[in-house]
């Protein structure tokens, strides 16, 4: 049974469903979500992985149910403002960042960021008796929330949290240090969510290879002229730059480290 990737939420990544029907990217699809039916979109279709789908999409989307779809959209608009105005009349620490009505009308699932827990329970009961509808808050954070709202990196490309549908990986300082890039500060390694950049795994594995047998930085090392220390290394060229005992700089290559 094929397998495919379909994004129900744009802040959290395209989940994996099996499909009994011919479908291509962009279709809508009916999925049959935590608290009821949902609405998401294909992102790839004949997916080749081990994992195995949590469940099948129930079928496929009708003209009806796009419509609602995109009825529901322009209405959460208000919601979202109706929301801020009772999070600052409550004077809660909590920031509003999307809604989502469910494909019946019946549910409103509003997502927000916060620096810490929140007691929403209040909230969630004036809301519940002013839109008539049941409501669920859901905390994210934030890299949730620039994928869900998009945008261009400092190098002028999508945000990769965007543009890769996957699950986003663990970024570590360890891979700004392996890359030796750790020196110029976190301002400069962040990326627009104000947490180190996703493309920082990229080569993080490779410059790692290439490291294995290099000295450590500020380490002391014996060179064919003499003691001295590591100052800088260039993990592409695989060359040392050493500090000798008597003030004299040196470039070497690794294997003429003792």
């Amino acid at each position: 049974m094929p397998k495919v990737l379909v994004t129900l939420y744009p802040w959290e990544s395209p989940k994996l469903y099996a499909s009994d029907f011919e479908l291509k990217k962009g279709d809508k699809v009916i999925i049959a979500g935590e608290y009821c039916n949902e609405l998401g979109i294909v992102e790839d279709v004949d997916i080749d992985v081990k994992d195995e789908p949590g469940s099948k999409i129930l079928r496929i989307a009708t003209e009806r149910d796009r419509e609602v779809y995109e009825e529901h959209k322009k209405e959460k608009k208000e919601f979202i403002k109706l929301c801020k105005g009772e999070v600052k009349k409550g004077e809660l620490q909590m920031k509003i960042i999307d809604a989502m009505v469910s494909l019946d009308g019946k549910q409103v699932l509003f997502i927000f960021t916060s620096d810490g827990r929140v007691d929403f329970r209040k909230l969630v009961k004036d809301l519940s008796g002013t839109l008539k509808k049941s409501i669920r808050m859901q905390q994210i954070g934030s890299r949730d929330e620039a994928r869900n709202l998009g945008g261009y990196g400092i190098c002028g490309r999508e945000l990769c949290c965007s543009r890769f549908k996957g699950n986003m990986q663990s970024i570590t300082t360890d891979m700004a240090r392996v890359q030796q890039i750790a020196h110029r500060g976190a301002e400069r390694i962040s990326g627009l969510c104000g947490r180190l950049m996703c493309c920082l795994s990229y080569e993080a594995a490779q410059y790692k290879q290439m490291l294995e047998g290099m000295p450590e930085l500020h380490s002391s090392v014996n060179t064919p002229e003499g003691k001295g220390t590591v100052i800088e290394i260039n993990a592409i060229s695989q060359e040392i730059k050493v500090r000798l005992e008597g003030g004299k700089y040196i470039s070497l290559k690794k294997e003429d480290i003792k």
